[in-house]
């Protein structure tokens, strides 16, 4: 064989092995740990799209106490869906994961809804407004009465960074009386106050809808508790996390989000 021949035959093997080495990464799977429910329907959808686009992506549902951050941390994922980014912060805190996000997707929406009055500015002095009692739940009801314009802050309060409670209230605007209460109490509550805020969860199974019903509703925008894609930190560049992300913010998974949802679950994207 002559040496012109020797290296076509080199050249040839060199570009069947890189050829094969691509086709293993394209035809790699993705496993995406989620929670049952709507981050498992959105799911389905995201993987439809992600194959037209030569991705392959498995939603895998986590269920019970089963920790899909643990199992993102471990390597048994290579993405979770399911949190947002106070959440997220805190089981860093708590577990030292090493785990950033790296794209937005919706946010199931928390609003003061009232049968007496259709604003937050209509409420009388000394009105009775009841608030979630857990720290991120009532964070977020403090941010919408902030926004308002019925309590101030203290300053430097920032959501992305800590939570609020009552004792961060550093005036009031308007003289109103805040009640706390679980928020599971609060949807079989709102007759006996003159607004609640209430979660996503409980105001949907009481046939509530933030974006319909709700008489002052969380902005979407600058709001850290948007849901998001999660990955190991190690991975946050890798090739396939921009893909993924396209795949989930794109028209056809906008869509499904509005019309399956009907407002109750808002996309970010």
């Amino acid at each position: 064989m002559t040496l012109r021949s020797r290296l076509s035959a080199l050249l040839a093997l060199t570009t069947f092995c890189l050829a094969g080495l691509a086709h293993g990464a394209d035809t790699k799977t993705l496993k995406v740990g989620v929670r049952g429910g709507t981050d498992e329907l959105i799911w389905q959808v995201v993987t439809q799209v992600a194959k037209k686009n030569g991705l392959n992506v498995e939603a895998i549902v986590i269920s019970g106490a089963a920790s899909p951050n643990e199992a993102l941390n471990n390597g048994d994922l290579d993405a979770n869906s399911f949190q947002h980014i106070p959440f997220l912060r805190d089981q860093i805190k708590q577990r030292g994961y090493k785990l950033s996000a790296v794209g937005d997707t919706y946010i199931s929406p928390i609003a003061f809804y009232s049968k007496k009055y259709k604003s937050l500015k209509d409420l009388p002095e000394g009105a009775k407004v009841a608030i979630p009692n857990d720290p991120s739940n009532q964070t977020r009801a403090l941010v919408i009465l902030r926004d308002a314009g019925l309590i101030t802050l203290r300053e430097g309060f920032d959501p992305y960074t800590g939570t609020a409670s009552l004792s961060d209230i550093t005036s009031y605007r308007k003289k109103i009386n805040l009640i706390e209460s679980a928020s599971v109490v609060l949807a079989r509550s709102l007759e006996d106050v003159d607004a609640a805020a209430i979660v996503n969860t409980f105001a949907y199974q009481a046939g509530l809808i933030a974006t319909r019903d709700g008489i002052a509703v969380e902005k979407r925008e600058h709001n850290p508790y948007v849901n998001i894609i999660v990955v190991r930190e190690q991975d946050k560049n890798a090739p396939w996390v921009a893909p993924l992300v396209k795949a989930y913010q794109s028209e056809e998974v906008r869509q499904f989000i509005q019309k399956q949802f009907n407002g109750s679950v808002v996309p970010v994207f």
